[in-house]
């Protein structure tokens, strides 16, 4: 595996550090022998989606778990709103591994009973109702609702107490095409309502549509952070010329080695369109051969599998809500 990169640039780089509601730094969980988190540090920022992106087994869960104080890291320190993890604090809401609720009872009181319990006054539960767009089936039974309504639910139980920090880990989970996009609504909604969101997620595509900022994860560590733009410019240039050796060696020297590789028989370069041409003269100079060469724009999959590999079991890429694939 390679190094954590972090790709900043822009406005957004240069926020004050007050601007910074969640931090993690070099968090460890261990059970045992296995570590499902190591030395895994990152900040999500005031009024953000922020993406923490990787397959099943990665650590996500694991990491928001500790985030929510939830589970005891092993090492590392984790704050939300300058509070340690799991301090009470009415600034957060979270939705961790699917809600749970009574079947029996409708929808309205399942949230009446949390409201109860959390202090949050009587009229915010008709308030997130409307937000997740589940008023009109208020009074059927929780038992009754599909599963994107139930998830829509546990959202809203998340916003009982109107946080400024929403966590939630996997909220398309198992939904269908319809589910996943009006999750995606929702998201939107939330972000346009000034909240910041942490949002853990192995469908790549949904993340690349709703976030803002993204955080790689794999076995645990982080490989990869930056702007979903950032990261999805982080762009391919292909080049099939002969002899391929000699044109590696020249793009070598030219773009360094963490830039350059050789795949079915073509140059796979991390370049940009403005490196086309200074490559192209690079080559002919080297009296190397150019037959082809092709910009090829990125897609969030591809920088996953490109700076991890293809995740142990997973499957190709699959279509889903969005038409883009997923990581299983």
């Amino acid at each position: 595996m390679q190094p954590a990169q972090t790709v900043r640039s822009g406005p957004a780089a240069e926020r004050p550090a007050t601007d910074e509601v969640v931090v993690i730094s070099r968090l460890t969980k261990r059970y045992g022998s296995r570590a499902a988190v190591e030395d895994l540090s990152l900040t999500v920022r005031r009024g953000e989606v922020y993406g923490f992106l990787g397959p099943n087994g990665a650590g996500k869960t694991t990491t928001l778990r500790a985030l929510l104080g939830l589970v005891r890291p092993t090492s590392g320190t984790a704050t939300v709103l300058g509070r340690p993890a799991g301090a009470p604090s009415p600034g957060v809401g979270a939705l961790i591994e699917g809600p749970g609720f009574y079947p029996y009872l409708s929808g309205r009181q399942n949230l009446r009973v949390l409201a109860r319990y959390a202090g949050a006054a009587p009229d915010r539960v008709d308030a997130v109702l409307g937000t997740v767009d589940l008023l009109d089936r208020a009074d059927d039974r929780y038992s009754t609702w599909s599963l994107g309504m139930k998830q829509r639910l546990g959202v809203a139980a998340a916003l009982l107490k109107d946080p400024e920090v929403v966590v939630l880990d996997e909220p398309t989970n198992g939904l269908d095409p319809a589910g996943i996009t009006d999750m995606r609504a929702l998201l939107r909604r939330l972000a346009a309502d000034g909240r910041t969101v942490l949002l853990s997620s192995h469908l790549l595509g949904e993340v690349e549509q709703v976030c803002d900022r993204v955080a790689v994860i794999s076995a645990g560590r982080l490989v990869v952070e930056g702007s979903v733009d950032e990261l999805v410019g982080l762009r391919r240039l292909v080049v099939e010329a002969e002899p391929l050796g000699e044109a590696a060696a020249v793009a070598t020297r030219l773009l360094g080695a963490d830039r350059v590789s050789v795949v079915d028989g073509a140059l796979h370069l991390q370049a940009g369109p403005e490196d086309a041409a200074r490559v192209n003269r690079a080559l002919v100079h080297a009296d190397v051969d150019v037959t082809g060469l092709r910009q090829e724009a990125q897609t969030l999959e591809a920088v996953f599998l490109r700076m991890t590999g293809p995740p142990p079991g997973a499957a190709g890429p699959t279509a889903d809500g969005a038409g883009r694939g997923a990581l299983r």
